[in-house]
């Protein structure tokens, strides 16, 4: 299993704690970033830097207290705050790479996610988070216990403030990273912030709102579910509440979502639709292995669907393909599945069909 961090107290605080806790695992992360820039942008960690600090403003604006948790990491992990921030904006700093022309077109490949509620009101959700091998070596499994708030579980690369998770007011946050023409690169709320400030609210309804209001810098998937029974799934592109698109249930009580727009109402290009991508094989097969089960609501169903090899190695589970370039290939690095209802999260270090699923001890959050 991935280390496991605690930390708690105020934002700063929580910060150092992290950083500290994980100074190893946020200097691969540094390393692996800058790595990563200057082989898609031929950017050097300074431009890398320098590009992340426009998007210090719309933090700022967005929740100070997110600053200072970032600040709080750097002075843990014993490196510079424009460090920190331009792992927690790579999302952000690729669009703007991409949109100078300084990198090729391309598609996310990052993640199969879904959600379910039973006709008796069991919440079941989870992903496959793919991404870059190196990720495996760098993340953390994050609990936080703030002074305010819900306290949260989020799996993360050290040194960012969150990606998929959950809180203990019950709800859960996965994602999808999704690219569009509409993503240029301008300044607006990092992903990865959002995805923190997800993990602060207490309702998908508080956590919708939160998203809505909000200035986005780019486009992402969020599935918000909590243990009400309430599901939402948000297409954000970037901007405010106009740019938004949600999608329900289906008639089973399943939602599954990849990466690429799924709402009717989208009306841009999707990137995945201008490039090769595996994102709408993806979705079709876990739909399929979830219509073939006479249960939806059941763990192991997903668990099952989440390590298909089917059209490998573009599969649901994948592994890293060794005839791309090593900054090209990407695998699941983390899968997870939760039951909501019952205060149960299982999750894998790697494909779960290597590693298996084994529970986190979640007992500290819900009981």
């Amino acid at each position: 299993m991935f280390p496991v961090i605690t930390v708690a107290g105020a934002p700063h605080e929580r910060g150092r704690q992290y950083g500290y806790q994980a100074r190893e695992r946020v200097h691969l992360s540094i390393t692996a970033y800058s790595q990563m820039f200057e082989y898609l942008a031929g950017w050097d960690w300074e431009r890398a830097t320098s590009e992340a600090l426009r998007f210090l403003p719309p933090i700022e604006r967005f929740a100070a207290s997110y600053v200072d948790e970032l600040a709080g990491i750097a002075d843990g992990a014993g490196v510079s705050f424009a460090d920190i921030l331009a792992i927690n904006v790579r999302t952000e700093i690729v669009y703007s790479a991409r949109v100078r022309g300084a990198m090729a077109l391309s598609a996310p490949a990052e993640c199969s996610a879904f959600a379910s509620v039973s006709s008796e009101g069991r919440v079941l959700t989870g992903q496959n988070w793919d991404w870059a091998p190196f990720a495996r070596d760098s993340v953390v499994v994050l609990q936080v216990v703030p002074d305010d708030g819900p306290s949260f579980v989020t799996v993360v690369e050290a040194g960012l403030l969150a990606k998929f998770g959950a809180n203990s007011d019950g709800l859960a946050v996965m994602t999808n990273a999704m690219a569009c023409t509409d993503d240029k690169g301008e300044a607006g709320v990092p992903y990865h912030v959002m995805l923190r400030a997800l993990l602060d609210c207490s309702t998908t309804q508080e956590a919708l709102v939160r998203l809505e209001q909000s200035t986005r810098a780019s486009s992402a998937n969020y599935l918000l579910a909590d243990r009400g029974g309430h599901v939402v799934d948000v297409e954000a592109r970037p901007g405010g509440p106009n740019m938004v698109h949600r999608l329900g249930l289906d008639e089973r009580g399943v939602l599954v979502h990849t990466n690429h727009f799924a709402s009717p109402d989208f009306d841009r290009l999707d990137y995945a639709d201008m490039v090769q991508s595996t994102s709408r094989y993806r979705l079709a097969c876990v739909s399929r292995s979830v219509a073939a089960a006479e249960d939806p609501h059941d763990l192991s169903v997903f668990e099952t669907a989440l390590t298909d090899h089917a059209n490998a190695p573009d599969s649901v589970c994948r592994h890293p393909d060794l005839s791309l370039p090593a900054p090209d290939q990407t695998m699941t690095v983390a899968s997870a599945v939760m039951d909501l209802t019952e205060g149960r999260l299982r999750m894998s270090e790697g494909p779960a069909c290597e590693t298996g699923y084994k529970d986190l001890d979640c007992s500290w959050l819900w009981n």
